[in-house]
This record gives C-alpha cells, sequence and structure tokens, in this order.
C-alpha cells in the first residue's frame, strides 16, 4: 500500500479561521472544491479545522447566521482527523470511511499542512478497485452526522 505522500494532492489551498464565509465559498467556486482545510496561519499552516460546503450550508445558512459577517471560525469543524504524509494511505481510506467523509487533510510531523487526499485521489491512484469500492460504500451509508 502506498504512503499518503504517493496519493494526495500537495500545498492544497486553505483558509483561516478568522476569514469569511463568503470569501471561502468563493475560494471553493474558484478551486472547484468542496472543502478547505483551515489553518491557524498562512505562513504556518498548522491544521486547526476543516470547513466544507455542507459546512456553510448547515451551520451559516440554515442556522441563521448572518453570511456577511460570520467566520470561518463559526462554520469550521475544529481539531479534524488527519493523517501524517508517511503514513500508509490504507491509514486515510479507513478513516475517511470511518467518518464518512470524502477528503482528509494530510500534515507534516509537526502537524502542518501539506495535501489533502480525496475520494477521486485513492480511486484513480490507488490501482486495488476493492478498496475504492468499499471507501464509496462506507462513505455512502445514511444516517450519521460527522463525527
Amino acid at each position: 500500500m502506498p504512503k499518503c505522500s504517493e496519493v494526495m494532492t500537495r500545498e492544497p489551498v486553505c483558509c483561516e479561521p478568522g476569514d469569511s464565509v463568503t470569501q471561502v465559498a468563493m475560494l471553493m467556486k474558484t478551486e472547484d472544491v468542496g472543502s478547505i482545510p483551515v489553518v491557524d496561519s498562512r505562513q504556518d499552516r498548522k491544521l486547526v479545522g476543516i470547513v466544507t460546503d455542507r459546512d456553510l450550508v448547515v451551520n451559516v445558512l440554515a442556522g441563521g447566521m448572518a453570511v456577511g459577517t460570520a467566520t470561518v471560525r463559526e462554520a469550521m469543524t475544529a481539531n479534524p482527523e488527519s493523517c501524517r504524509e508517511d503514513e500508509d494511505v490504507k491509514k486515510a481510506v479507513d478513516l475517511m470511511a470511518d467518518r464518512q467523509v470524502r477528503r482528509m487533510p494530510i500534515v507534516d510531523e509537526a502537524g502542518r499542512l501539506c495535501g489533502i487526499i480525496a475520494q477521486a485521489d485513492v480511486a484513480t491512484r490507488v490501482k486495488r478497485d476493492a478498496t475504492t469500492g468499499e471507501l464509496v460504500e462506507a462513505i455512502s451509508e445514511p444516517g450519521f452526522a460527522r463525527k
């Protein structure tokens, strides 16, 4: 099984907790992604959260927050699961399936964001049809809120 560093997309776009949700939504649109890792600062890149398009809808819009003043901090999931770049991709796949998430942030030994593994990365870069099928099936099971 390959290491996370062999499968991940390197240097993913990120945001900070104080950024506006409007700004992060525009970033999602521009980058054509549904999830953005949240770092303490763009310089240090220590992973502190993740914000998804679903977070914006559920926590901000459906939560009744004022879109114009809401921040990423109010919408994000703090302290998300992550894997280290030197770990087997199987750990990332297992965590993605267990947590029913389509993306896993990858960090270095100091906890700094260095990559992200998406469900599509597993499908296209890991040559194991059973692994991909199991991941898609586990992520797609209904009924669980994100842990």
